[in-house]
C-alpha cells in the first residue's frame, strides 16, 4: 500500500510511518519545516514539502496522486484559534478535496475524543477547537472517500501496550501514541472496517483483535 501522511513527523505519524515502513508499505510524508523532512525519512518514510495553509487543493492533489491512502494527523497544536480554524479545520476539507482529486480513495483522520478534558480548565481556545475539528469530522463523512475517522482519548508519550479499547462509543480515558498508530496500521490494512467513527482509549484487547471486532 502507498500511504500519503499529512502530520507525518508527529507524535502518531512518525510511530504510524515506522510501523507501515516495516510492513512494506511505501510511505510519504508531508512536512512543512525542513527539520521535520529528517524526521520522516529516519521513520522510513520519504519527505515531501507541504502547507496546508498555503497549499491549493490542486497543490495537495499533485503530492497524493499515486497513493492509496491518506491519513491526517495534522494539527495547530495550540498555535492559536486561527492556526486551528486553518489547518484541522480548513487543511482538512482541503486534504479530503484533494484525496478525491487524486483518486486516493482510503483516508484515515486522527480527530478528538469528545468528551475530552471536560469538567477541567479547558478555555475558550480549547472548544474552539473541538468544535473545529467535530465540522471537520462531519465535511469528511459527507465525502463519498472510504474514511474512517480515529478519537482517541488523552494521548500519552510512555510505551504502548499493544492493548486498547475500541467502540463508537467508549468512556473517555487515556491511550498511548504507539497504541493510536497500531490501531491506524492494522485498520488501513482492513478494507471492512470502511465510513465508521472509532473512540479509542487504552484498554484490554490487543489491537488486532480490536480492529477484526469492529469489521464485522
Amino acid at each position: 500500500m502507498k500511504v500519503f501522511q499529512i502530520g507525518a513527523a508527529g507524535g502518531v505519524g512518525r510511530r504510524l510511518t515506522q510501523l507501515l515502513a516495516a510492513r512494506g508499505d511505501s510511505v510519504t510524508g508531508m512536512h512543512r519545516r525542513t527539520d521535520q523532512g529528517e524526521t520522516v525519512r529516519e521513520s522510513g518514510g520519504t519527505p515531501v514539502a507541504g502547507d496546508l495553509i498555503n497549499d491549493s487543493v490542486d497543490d495537495l492533489a499533485q503530492k497524493m496522486r499515486g497513493h492509496d491512502a491518506v491519513v491526517f494527523s495534522a494539527g495547530a497544536h495550540g498555535t492559536g484559534s486561527d492556526k486551528t480554524t486553518l489547518i484541522d479545520g480548513k487543511g482538512l476539507r482541503k486534504a479530503a478535496d484533494a484525496a478525491v482529486l487524486a483518486g486516493a480513495t482510503r483516508f484515515v483522520l486522527v480527530s478528538v475524543f469528545p468528551d475530552a478534558l471536560r469538567g477541567g480548565e479547558a478555555g475558550e481556545g480549547f472548544e474552539h477547537y473541538i468544535k473545529v475539528k467535530k465540522s471537520a469530522d462531519v465535511y469528511l463523512t459527507c465525502t463519498d472517500l472510504d474514511w474512517l475517522i480515529v478519537r482517541p482519548g488523552t494521548l500519552l508519550d510512555t510505551p504502548g501496550s499493544g492493548r486498547v479499547t475500541a467502540g463508537p462509543a467508549v468512556e473517555y480515558g487515556d491511550v498511548h501514541r504507539d497504541d493510536v498508530a497500531a490501531f491506524i496500521d492494522a485498520a488501513l490494512h482492513e478494507p471492512a472496517l470502511s465510513r465508521v467513527i472509532v473512540e479509542l482509549t487504552s484498554g484490554d484487547t490487543p489491537v488486532a483483535d480490536a480492529v477484526a471486532r469492529l469489521a464485522v
